[in-house]
């Protein structure tokens, strides 16, 4: 027999369990599973009275709240699909969700009244606006509040032989860096099949109560809302994040675990009202969202007395993927322990995941090679809502590539280094900002830090730390600097520091980098693509290296390509890419490597004294002469456009390109 897979069969099977069992706590209110089950039922029947008909999107702008928590079966017993918003969204964002989406409903909560009414005339889908928490306030609500609406309705339970598993039963908005958020299809089969793998690492006997720290907008609410259904738990609802109300509820309700990003583990290790609480049964936390440290993991348990890991997954695999617990027979102690529960971790069960490199090839598993994580599982999504070129580009070869750049070991554990968008490449070397953070973390006076790519005239770019203190804590920038130098490599430690009184956010605590590096990198020429800015005589531009990689591995090397920050300033004559040949510029001819002579070593060529290390030196001397060692910009007589003129008589096809091709170096080229 081959029934259905839905998360509606989550709900039900807890209802006839779990019956009596607390199911929710929201504030003042408690709900059983029995209660829980109706609710949802009746927000089922109430949405078909309402005119909502399968497959349409029913929106929620609310925080937490047992509502939203209840719309994630209720809108499915209804046929429709569920779209959470998040709360943080700018109404440019929300209306363009909202308008993609082809939303047919919106449920607003009443503080969130005048955001709506702000452009509210510019939906071209929206049919009705229902508040969430009070009567009607303006007259282009429903006259109906939500409480209404589910005392009116009858209850509507789907019939779940009649569902169809691949439909889509979720819609979650990723956070555009580039362009327009994208919307992740989860169906009914990804995300009850999420919720299998998931249980498979909890103890179903257990009392299980836990806090809903994370927003249940964010990526499935990190798949809560229904594992704990089928364990029948206990949903212990925060609006907010608040530490003092937070160990509040973990005395009051015995919470056995909670999530949390790293920067809400960092304020309740350093909260003063962590020591007037009984946190006695806590025991699990679970910190995901953002790489975490060694550090922050020994502070956790040492402070809340926990066993605390991390968890790793994405919006577009429902999410979680992978866990760092412990296997069984190791015995690591110490800090060689807190390392690995600060990894990313190893599979959960039913889901495979991959190292690889540029070719799709696995990486050795040495725990040093550096690769892009790819996965599939049962819970990877359907695929980008109205975007079949972006979905087709993340599931190349069948697997989904998550952008993630990582190192895996001989014991299946995975390490994320950093999103390749973050990777900062000065002087023609890879630096992960991530392993910088993790040391400036160390630091007992750093509460927070990020770590971002600033221009320099004579590396391209360099690391910058933006750094957040603690209270009462003084470090100044050299102080910072030299515990970075104790650590690490010198070249890989910041060149600068910045203090904060506080980081920029999202709305589940990750630090937005994206929005501190417009800071540093407002009216440079030196760009970065990502950072690229058109003007109206030309575009800025920059020299990109592309490695054509023909069975040979390049150790410590991350991704495909590296950007260096070159001045290249060029009318956009088209958007194609501009091949080049060795620079006229420099007169020194081709070697048998395929790299300039040992006295010129330009760009990315690995050629010269030293084949195996991986050049950023660009020599624009006419006379051959330069005999500087990679990395510095060596600023000659000649321009990198003039070069780039030059070569453009010397076509770089036929025989030669025939004979490049097969090389497993570089190719020089231009963005324009």
């Amino acid at each position: 027999m081959n029934i259905p897979l839905t998360p509606l069969r989550c709900l039900r099977y807890a209802e006839q369990q779990y019956s009596h069992r607390t199911a929710v706590v929201c504030g003042n209110e408690r709900f059983t599973y029995a209660q829980f089950a109706d609710r949802a039922a009746r927000l089922g029947g109430a949405l078909k009275n309402a005119g909502v008909r399968t497959g349409d999107r029913v929106s929620f702008l609310s925080m937490n709240c047992h509502r939203l928590l209840e719309a994630y079966y209720g809108v499915l017993e209804a046929g429709a699909v569920l779209l959470p918003l998040n709360v943080r969204l700018a109404s440019q964002e929300l209306a363009y969700i909202l308008n993609d989406s082809g939303a047919k409903v919106l449920f607003l909560e009443k503080e969130f009244l005048n955001l709506i009414d702000s452009f509210r005339n510019e939906l071209s889908t929206v049919e009705s606006f229902f508040l969430l928490d009070g009567p009607p306030q303006t007259n282009w609500l429903s006259p109906h509040s939500y409480e209404d609406l589910l005392a009116a309705a009858s209850p509507c339970q789907a019939d779940i032989m009649e569902i169809d598993e691949d439909s889509v039963a979720e819609l979650f908005y990723t956070s555009g860096t580039s362009a327009n958020p994208k919307g992740v299809m989860l169906t009914h089969r990804n995300v009850y099949l999420h919720a299998l793998h998931v249980c498979l690492t909890f103890d179903p006997t257990r009392d299980f109560a836990q806090l809903h720290t994370i927003p249940l907008f964010h990526a499935n609410g990190w798949g809560v809302a229904h594992i704990l259904a089928l364990i029948g738990g206990k949903h212990v609802i925060l609006r907010r994040f608040d530490c003092g109300q937070i160990f509040k509820l973990i005395e009051q309700e015995r919470i056995y675990t909670m999530c949390l990003v790293p920067a809400m583990a960092i304020a309740l290790v350093n909260s003063p009202d962590r020591q007037n609480h009984d946190l006695s049964s806590l025991e699990r936390v679970i910190i995901g969202g953002a790489a975490s440290s060694p550090t922050l993991v020994r502070e956790v348990e040492e402070k809340l007395g926990v066993t605390c890991i991390s968890g790793y997954g994405l919006t577009e695999t429902s999410p979680a993927l992978s866990h760092s617990f412990i296997k069984h027979g190791f015995e690591w102690e110490g800090e060689q322990k807190f390392a690995r529960q600060a990894m990313t971790g190893f599979a959960d069960p039913g889901i495979e995941m991959r190292v690889v490199d540029d070719r799709d090839m696995d990486v050795p598993r040495d725990g040093k090679a550096v690769g892009e994580i790819i996965t599939r599982s049962d819970g990877v999504m359907k695929g980008y809502w109205n975007q079949p070129e972006a979905t087709a580009e993340a599931f190349r070869g069948r697997w989904f590539h998550t952008g993630d750049m990582a190192t895996i070991d001989q014991d299946g554990y995975l390490l994320i280094v950093d999103r390749k968008k973050d990777i900062i490449v000065s002087g023609g070397e890879n630096i992960s900002s991530l392993e910088v953070e993790k040391t400036l973390m160390a630091h007992p006076g750093v509460l927070e830090a990020a770590v971002i790519p600033v221009p320099d005239e004579k590396w391209g770019e360099v690391p910058k730390a933006l750094v957040v203190l603690k209270p009462g804590a003084q470090a100044g920038e050299s102080e910072l600097i030299e515990f970075c130098r104790s650590h690490l490599t010198h070249y890989k430690c910041p060149h600068s520091v910045d203090f904060y009184e506080s980081l920029p956010k999202t709305g589940t605590g990750k630090i937005l980098k994206k929005n501190l590096r417009k800071k540093y990198w407002e009216d440079q020429e030196m760009l970065r693509p990502e950072f690229a800015v058109n003007k109206a005589k030309g575009i800025t531009g920059s020299l990109r290296i592309s490695r054509s990689v023909a069975g040979h591995q390049q150790k410590n090397r991350i991704g495909s390509s590296v950007w260096v920050g070159v001045r290249s300033k060029f009318r956009k004559e088209s958007s194609r890419w501009t091949l080049i040949s060795h620079p006229k510029s420099c007169n020194s001819a081709m070697n048998s490597v395929g790299g300039c002579s040992p006295t010129c070593r330009t760009i990315g060529v690995n050629g010269g004294k030293n084949p195996s290390r991986n050049h950023s030196h660009i020599c624009e001397r006419g006379n051959g002469s330069c005999t500087k060692a990679a990395g510095p910009l060596c600023r000659g007589q000649r321009s990198t456009a003039d070069a780039a003129r030059r070569s453009r008589s010397r076509p770089f096809f036929g025989k030669r390109w025939r004979e490049w091709k097969r090389r497993p170096w570089p190719i020089l080229s231009v963005w324009v």
